[in-house]
């Protein structure tokens, strides 16, 4: 039978280089926002998430393994994968390599001012999802509407995810799954299509302070 879950698919801890939570507080805080899961997409390393994973037993929130990738075509949150991918590959290599792990390639913050949009047709077809909402975006409304007609373009599932850089704004943004409490389950729902994106932009003093971030 399966389940409404709250999933924030887009959370870094201080593996990235750039963020201030620790592994063990990202599931803190996702319990405590009333999330079931989180999805650990730091950059370049699966460290956090393996950390994370350690104490998602005790925290009842699931923890699905992931990367944020720096590809020529876009970043792209590679969920439900073993080994890091490398950054600086073209779209279509980023693909190819998060498939060839069995995992899922979400098209992150698309309009993104700094994010790389060289796009081809094939590779956006090749997506499993699109992430319209992000809470950290800056030009929020922009990136949503076009994010959203993207997707609908493509007819592809429209996922959200924080991309939270410290504790307090994990939850601001997540997908909400129907699908039963692991990681199989959530993954194959996203395939189908059995999401929809909740939440919206965090305040701005918290975007702020992404920025002040160092790294």
């Amino acid at each position: 039978m399966s389940h409404r879950l709250r999933i924030d698919l887009h959370v870094h801890t201080v593996y990235s280089g750039d963020a201030l939570t620790q592994p063990r507080e990202a599931v803190l805080w996702a319990r405590k926002k009333g999330l079931q899961g989180i999805a650990i997409t730091d950059h370049d390393t699966l460290k956090g998430a393996l950390r994370a994973q350690a104490f998602s037993h005790r925290g009842g929130v699931l923890v699905i393994p992931g990367l944020e990738v720096e590809s020529r075509g876009g970043h792209i949150l590679a969920l439900g994968i073993t080994e890091p991918v490398r950054s600086g590959l073209s779209l279509m290599e980023t693909l190819d390599a998060i498939r060839e792990q069995g995992g899922l390639a979400i098209l992150a913050h698309p309009y993104n001012v700094l994010a790389p949009r060289s796009w081809s047709p094939e590779g956006l077809r090749r997506l499993d999802a699109i992430e319209v909402v992000n809470a950290s975006q800056l030009l929020f409304g922009i990136s949503h509407r076009l994010a959203v007609r993207l997707a609908r373009s493509l007819g592809k599932p429209m996922v959200a995810g924080s991309d939270a850089h410290f504790p307090e704004a994990i939850g601001k943004a997540y997908t909400l799954f129907e699908a039963e409490f692991d990681m199989d389950s959530v993954l194959e729902a996203l395939k189908k299509g059995k999401v929809r994106p909740m939440g919206g932009r965090m305040e701005f003093s918290l975007i702020f302070r992404k920025w002040a971030i160092p790294g």
